[in-house]
């Protein structure tokens, strides 16, 4: 059977057994007219007057994005949302990029993001969390940290945040007051978000909301100084924009969150010898840390004993924003890793991927396809495949002729779980 995995900027054509099980999340077509669909729902938001009607032309309004890691089309809701806010001069206007931990984008990167114009005509800044001196305390979290966030956002007069929803393998689901937490967040704040309490607990995880600690806490910050007004999307496996949520913090994200769920969770009847996954190709496929969601979607439908396949093109690298390959070098098995990360003591940048990461790998083998070099891959205990065709036939002396074979093509945008597990 031909099927095809979203790699990079394409698709990666590949053969697999007739009798395998491909599962995709429900197809939603494109808005037919983008625009006016975004435009309608700032007009008429979700438990909230009309935007315009909510700022004044003298407010400083700051626009929270998510970073180039993520697909949400900060190309069109941008200038969108600006011609929605005409009455405010550029001037006063300043939009922060939710980069979390993760590295800083260049002025060609945000064109790429925004569009030229957008970058020619207002100020936008990189998040940093480490840097005190852009960061403001907002309160004491009862998680046991110090809330801080970024000054810029805190000090403004009103305050907006973007994004788009989907499936996300500790939180829930992405979008809304992740934006904030740990978008705009300090870093001691971000670790404790991140701590291996946090990401054990067995109810961060996929498409769970309800006592989900991670959201708990993500909701807790954002209500120290909660964004006025959310605008977040859903798109489909072209990137096209399928449904607009907008309005009030909270309620917005709980409609997006149901609408995705009801095509994005699939259910299958039992669990798979071999799961081939990718992770969603470009821009969430840009580097192997980030590989850890297709893993993790994978994680949910594979026996224990099993193998994943991640297609994940890597082509930024590891990356180089934080402490994930040295953490891996600590240990020589997943398992050690995992004993390191609970030890109360241990607290290091970048731990919770690698967490998850091993938590994966002590259930089933994972082997990577991509572009990085076999020796980058092997250092972070997975194993490198050239040619998945070949990999399959391999693990068949393994499971035998009737291994049975799921693929999840959109990798992440798709959560398969084993229904009455």
């Amino acid at each position: 059977m031909e099927t095809f995995l979203q790699y990079g900027k394409d698709v990666l054509n590949i053969t697999v057994p007739d009798h395998s099980t491909v599962i995709e999340p429900a197809h939603h077509e494109g808005l037919a007219d983008e625009k006016n669909a975004v435009l309608a729902a700032l007009q008429h938001p979700i438990g909230l007057p009309p935007l315009r009607s909510m700022v004044k032309s003298t407010d400083k309004i700051a626009i929270v994005i998510s970073d180039i890691t993520r697909p949400t089309p900060n190309h069109k809701l941008i200038p969108w949302l600006l011609e929605e806010l005409k009455h405010v001069p550029p001037e006063r206007f300043v939009i922060i990029n939710g980069t979390g931990t993760h590295r800083d984008q260049t002025r060609e990167e945000f064109e790429q993001m925004l569009g030229k114009d957008v970058v020619d005509r207002v100020r936008i800044i990189n998040h940093h969390c480490h840097r005190m001196d852009e960061l403001v305390k907002v309160g004491r979290s009862s998680f046991g940290c110090d809330a801080y966030l970024n000054k810029e956002y805190v000090e403004a007069d009103f305050k907006i945040v973007t994004g788009f929803i989907e499936p996300h393998f500790f939180a829930g689901f992405s979008g809304g007051p992740k934006g904030i937490m740990p978008g705009i967040a300090g870093i001691e704040t971000i670790l404790t978000f991140h701590n291996a309490k946090m990401i054990g607990d067995p109810l961060a995880t996929w498409g769970q909301m309800e006592h989900n600690p991670l959201q708990e806490m993500a909701g807790e910050i954002n209500r120290m100084c909660k964004p006025d007004f959310m605008l977040n999307v859903t798109l489909n496996k072209d990137k096209e924009i399928t449904q607009v949520f907008a309005g009030e913090l909270f309620e917005a994200h709980k409609q997006g969150c149901e609408f995705v769920k009801v095509h994005a969770m699939i259910p299958v009847e039992k669990r798979f010898d071999v799961v081939i996954t990718s992770n969603s190709g470009y821009p969430l496929d840009q580097n192997l840390y980030q590989a850890v969601k297709g893993m993790s979607a994978a994680h949910k439908i594979v026996r224990e004993g099993g193998t994943i396949i991640c297609a994940s093109e890597c082509s930024d690298g590891i990356p180089n924003h934080g402490n994930y390959a040295s953490i891996l070098q600590m240990r020589k098995t997943p398992q050690e890793i995992l004993e390191l990360i609970n030890d109360p003591a241990f607290s290091h940048f970048d731990q919770w991927q690698v967490q998850k990461q091993a938590v994966i790998q002590v259930w089933a083998d994972v082997c990577v396809y991509s572009s990085l070099p076999d020796s980058l891959i092997e250092q972070a205990m997975l194993k490198p495949v050239r040619d998945i065709q070949a990999t399959l036939e391999q693990l068949k002396s393994k499971y035998g002729e009737k291994m049975t074979v799921a693929v999840l093509p959109l990798g992440p945008l798709t959560i398969p779980y084993v229904r009455g597990e």
